[in-house]
């Protein structure tokens, strides 16, 4: 694989900036000036394009290219850092120096080691989605697209289709000698329709992707089910009632309405926010935290999904995180820095959003694990409650858990049984405490199609979710009704 990446990362970040692994060793060694924890250098080019259609015609296409260098010095937890899109072996110098100004109190002298690359696992192809199809096949494939989802109602008023890929190359290189490639493909795509009927309007929006090249939606006409869903979803809304509202039990569907538990858990299990004390989950390590039936993994080394990775943006391989086991906290997910400080293993989870970020603690692929309950038995369970099968989006208070989900699809159970849809509801709740009210996990876990995008003090970067099916006891509905 690294021989593969090099003659990659090479063409793209080395040659044309004259630079070399020697070079850029050399480089490091400026870092002796002080004494670190470590200093790395983070050198990346992204070559990204996005196509949109709608009302038949595309009316946006764009291509970019961005490049440059972060570099980062690090002492008892206190970071220098400094960027730049120039690439020039004077820039680089430049850089570090700055970084290490920064460091006002580190004292000389440290020792950069000698180079090495560890052995990493391939998750995906060193592709480049891109030129997998040409731009005059992307728009064919655009209208296509159209003309099949204009064909199946009278009544859609509307179809917006949007295509994107990139291509992220990337060398980390740090004072431990350490020395990684990676080169990361990712391809998205999203239908959004409005359908109209008896003067009402709906829309509803549907897709995926993840580290493949764009026949990935090609194949066994994987798009058409991205139109289904989207049909299907606004034809439901469109019989849509109020929401009720109240304390309720509510029914999660597979997939992704594990985006609650992504926000109202996972970022609260992040390294930097337990180090600073303002997690809710500071200093529970070997607590109960969950009801008994949650155990919650974070992995970014499930092959070609949205939120994997190679190696994390510190150089550490991707592993399997068991976060919460059985109920009981047992591990936080960590950078670098947040390792150290918990005096635990790195778990890979260190990421940025580009060289001119800083990376942090970041989830990448976080689900939770199957149960033995069956949905027919969750359902039957409830007199009055909501089923919610998808989301649209939220937000949470990471220090004292509280949390509000607004839900684009969901249903009225009455009786024991699902009755008709609803809209304008919203789950309002307290994290830690709703994994307690977890009393039912099914068996039809499934992960998300590849949509996911979080954001973190200004940076957003792929992941993804999963869960099976699940029932929460209690928890307060906002609707309209």
């Amino acid at each position: 694989m690294q021989q593969d990446y090099y003659s990659i990362i090479n063409e793209h970040l080395l040659q044309p900036f004259a630079l070399n692994l020697e070079s850029l060793k050399a480089q490091l060694e400026i870092f002796n000036q002080k004494t670190l924890d470590f200093g790395d250098l983070y050198l990346q080019k992204i070559i990204a394009e996005s196509w949109m259609l709608e009302d038949e015609v595309v009316k946006h296409g764009s291509f970019g290219i961005e490049q440059g260098i972060g570099v980062r010095a690090v002492y008892q937890g206190e970071t220098g850092f400094a960027y730049a899109d120039d690439l020039a072996l004077s820039t680089i110098e430049k850089l570090i120096k700055t970084s290490l100004y920064l460091l006002k109190n580190a004292n000389p002298l440290t020792k950069t080691q000698k180079l090495f690359t560890p052995k990493i696992k391939r998750l995906y192809r060193s592709i480049s989605p891109l030129n997998s199809i040409s731009t005059e096949g992307k728009i064919a494939f655009l209208h296509e697209v159209n003309r099949y989802t204009k064909a199946l109602d009278n009544k859609i008023e509307q179809v917006s289709i949007s295509l994107a890929s990139n291509i992220e190359m990337i060398l980390i290189l740090n004072t431990d000698g350490l020395c990684v490639m990676d080169v990361r493909p990712l391809v998205r795509m999203n239908i959004n329709l409005i359908l109209h009927n008896d003067g009402k309007r709906e829309s509803y929006s549907a897709g995926g992707g993840g580290r493949y090249d764009y026949h990935f939606f090609l194949e066994n006409e994987l798009w058409k089910s991205y139109v289904h869903e989207a049909y299907e979803g606004a034809k439901t809304n469109l019989n849509a009632k109020p929401a009720p509202s109240g304390k309720m039990p509510v029914v999660l569907g597979a997939g992704w309405p594990a985006v609650l538990l992504h926000e109202a858990v996972g970022h609260g299990l992040e390294g930097d926010f337990n180090r600073k004390g303002s997690s809710h989950f500071c200093g529970k390590i070997g607590h109960k935290v969950a009801s008994e039936k949650c155990t919650v993994i974070d992995e970014g080394c499930i092959e070609n999904r949205r939120g994997s990775l190679n190696v994390d943006d510190e150089g550490t391989p991707t592993q399997k995180t068991i976060l919460i086991e059985n109920g009981i906290l047992k591990s936080y997910i960590h950078d670098r820095i947040s390792a150290k400080a918990f005096n635990v293993s790195l778990t890979g989870n260190g990421r940025r959003q580009s060289y001119a970020h800083l990376p942090l603690p970041r989830m990448t692929n976080t689900y939770m694990l199957p149960g033995e309950d069956k949905f027919e038995d969750m359902i039957a369970s409830i007199d009055h409650g909501i089923y919610a099968t998808h989301f649209n989006g939220g937000q949470v208070d990471i220090t004292s858990g509280q949390f509000v989900f607004v839900m684009d699809q969901a249903y009225s159970i009455k009786n024991g049984k699902i009755c008709y849809p609803i809209k304008g509801a919203s789950l309002i709740g307290h994290g830690p405490q709703i994994m307690q009210k977890i009393s039912m996990i099914g068996k039809d876990f499934t992960l998300d199609s590849g949509v996911g995008v979080c954001g973190k003090e200004g940076q957003s970067i792929p992941v993804g979710v999963g869960q099976a099916s699940l029932k929460i006891d209690e928890i307060t509905v906002g609707g309209s009704e």
